[in-house]
């Protein structure tokens, strides 16, 4: 059997890359599973904007964003976004994450990201952070929830910046979402380099 050119690989390899070509797996859902070891993609549904919000079991600080996750789900879904809850640690096994969302009420989609596609597709670092997509799965925005917690054990009472919420509306309006203004503090997700 002869090897395709290399000419042709490359264009293969690009176009499936910048168009959802039929027939080509879609840039960042390898390895990606939900809890029963399938294959998934949380980026392929036909959502007005995906919301993937990276978490971990044993992190304190996004234990701490349940509630908050809980009204901006509440707030958008309606509004045709789709919410994904992403455990980027290998680690974690699917009983240890079916416990921490019987625990938490967290009663959303998850998948597992062990080896990182979606981690690195949405150029996140920690737990808790999002990203937002838009319908098609362009990345609008990566970065902290709010700015509520302000480093490691230093927290305003109440947020005074709801980037993930700004960025959802932007997106639903059709506008660029703005850039975080500050860093995402949280658990580190290991091997992200």
């Amino acid at each position: 059997m002869r090897t395709p050119a290399r000419p042709l690989l490359v264009a293969t390899v690009v176009g499936c890359l910048v168009a959802s070509t039929p027939g080509c797996a879609r840039p960042g859902a390898e390895g990606v599973t939900d809890l029963d070891g399938g294959p998934v993609d949380p980026l392929s549904g036909s959502a007005s904007a995906t919301v993937l919000v990276f978490v971990s079991t044993d992190c304190p600080i996004s234990n701490r964003y349940v509630p908050e996750l809980g009204r901006l789900r509440a707030r958008f879904e309606s509004r045709g976004v789709a919410f994904w809850l992403v455990y980027p640690t290998a680690e974690e096994s699917p009983a240890a994450i079916a416990s921490h969302q019987r625990e938490f009420g967290l009663a959303w989609p998850a998948v597992r990201d062990p080896r990182h596609a979606l981690v690195h597709r949405a150029q996140v670092g920690v737990t808790p952070e999002s990203a937002v997509f838009a319908r098609g799965g362009s990345l609008a925005y990566h970065g902290r929830i709010d700015d509520k917690i302000v480093d490691f054990g230093q927290a305003r009472p109440e947020a005074t910046r709801h980037e993930l919420a700004d960025a959802i509306d932007a997106v639903l309006s059709g506008r660029p979402a703005a850039p975080a203004a500050g860093s995402a503090v949280g658990c580190a997700i290991s091997d992200t380099n």
